[in-house]
């Protein structure tokens, strides 16, 4: 519509002649919507919030007496708020067009104010302190002029006399060293690689040359086994004839082996086997034959040696009975000789025939082929018994009344007839 004004988005609206005021600014600010304007009552202008740039180079000396040329931006808009927006108006709605220019200026104040109380080495390691100092130097006097500063940057230092320059010189030259150092090492390490990458070549290409003769030989060879290939067939089947060949001597002698095997060897172990058998059960019967010859060698001289023995003690026996029966004789004559009986004279000689009757029986005993079981208690007992009937006959003689009277009875026994019978 004709009296109808929207602002723009970054734009506000000043209505004056109004009847309607706000925090005493004597006017309408209207910002984000549309509003009537009557004619010839009342007026509509217009403020831009947009944002503004302004450039600032200035020639200030630092607190060491150094002249130094600095250039810098600031960025700045007016403020969205009523009351910056009616100190803007005042200001600068007829001169919007002047506001970097009257906002660089009292920036560049500030500036030369703030790097005269800083040392050239502040400046340059200390842009941002510079920069906020002069923000907040110009914090009161923007807010009066309703301008809000969004960025101050220190753009460029330059300095006439040199000094920045000799500043830096050193660590110029030390840098320029460690450059050149720097520049150097490259330039070995990329000798080094061109002649690693030289080796590799040459490596790459000898193999290269290796592969290819490989190649070739290979080629050569399967042209020389092509050209040899009837040849080496002819020979290969002789070779497999030859194989063929050995393989069935080799069975043949197998053959042979196992013949030889069974025809002969095993026959041989077997009558080997036999043999050795056999002596050795001859040389067990011999073994066992000598055995019992000498178990029966020995068993004949232990026989002959305990005969031995009997027949010695046999005589011991008889000599000894003998030696006693003369002296029982001896002393029965001496007893019969003193009491003159004709009896026991009778009896002495009995007596006296009793050691040839005993002598008799041992020789007997001694010729005599007999088994004595009991030892030298079986000849005592045999020796008893032939005195015992010799002591026997010698009672029969005492118990006689007298000596005529023997012819009834029959012949009287001789000495060497009971000698004989006992034997």
């Amino acid at each position: 519509m004709l009296f109808w004004h929207v602002p723009a988005p970054n734009e506000a609206l000043l209505i004056s002649g109004s009847k309607r005021q706000a925090q005493d600014t004597q006017f309408r600010i209207v910002t984000g919507h549309g509003s009537f304007v009557m004619p010839v009552k009342q007026k509509a202008r217009i403020l831009s919030l947009a944002l503004r740039e302004a450039e600032i180079t200035e020639d200030c000396v630092t607190q060491q007496g150094i002249r130094l040329n600095v250039r810098a931006v600031t960025v700045f808009k007016v403020g969205d708020d009523f009351a910056s927006i009616a100190n803007a108006a005042r200001r600068f709605l007829s001169e919007q067009n002047r506001m970097e220019e009257l906002v660089g200026r009292i920036f560049a104040g500030h500036l030369r104010s703030i790097i005269g109380g800083l040392t050239v080495e502040q400046i340059i390691r200390e842009r941002d302190r510079v920069a906020q100092e002069v923000k907040e130097g110009s914090h009161s006097e923007m807010e009066k002029l309703g301008i809000v500063v969004d960025a101050l940057q220190i753009q460029e230092i330059e300095d006439t006399s040199g000094y920045i320059t000799n500043l830096a010189a050193p660590h110029a030259a030390a840098v320029a060293s460690q450059a050149r150092i720097a520049q150097a090492k490259a330039d070995q390490e990329a000798t080094e690689r061109e002649q690693q990458a030289a080796a590799l070549r040459a490596e790459y290409e000898r193999d290269t040359a290796i592969k290819r003769a490989g190649f070739q030989a290979e080629i050569e060879q399967a042209n020389a086994r092509a050209a040899q290939a009837g040849p080496l067939a002819e020979a290969r089947a002789s070779q497999e004839v030859i194989e063929e060949q050995t393989t069935l001597a080799g069975r043949q002698a197998d053959l042979a082996a196992q013949r030889l095997e069974a025809e002969v060897r095993r026959p041989a172990d077997a009558e080997a086997y036999r043999q050795r058998t056999l002596a050795e059960a001859q040389r067990d019967q011999a073994k066992f034959q000598a055995e019992g010859e000498a178990y029966r060698r020995t068993t004949l001289a232990t026989a002959e040696g305990e005969a031995v023995k009997v027949q010695a003690d046999a005589s011991a026996y008889a000599e000894r009975t003998t030696a006693q029966a003369q002296a029982d004789a001896n002393n029965a004559r001496a007893d019969s000789l003193k009491g003159g009986n004709q009896e026991l004279i009778a009896a002495n000689r009995v007596i006296e025939s009793l050691p040839a009757l005993a002598d008799s029986a041992a020789r007997g005993i001694a010729g005599a082929n007999l088994t004595i079981l009991n030892g030298t208690e079986g000849v005592s007992q045999v020796v008893a018994g032939i005195v015992g009937q010799g002591l026997a006959i010698l009672d029969t003689l005492k118990q006689s009344p007298n000596t005529r009277d023997r012819g009834q009875h029959g012949p009287v026994r001789t000495t060497d007839d009971t000698a004989s019978e006992n034997g």
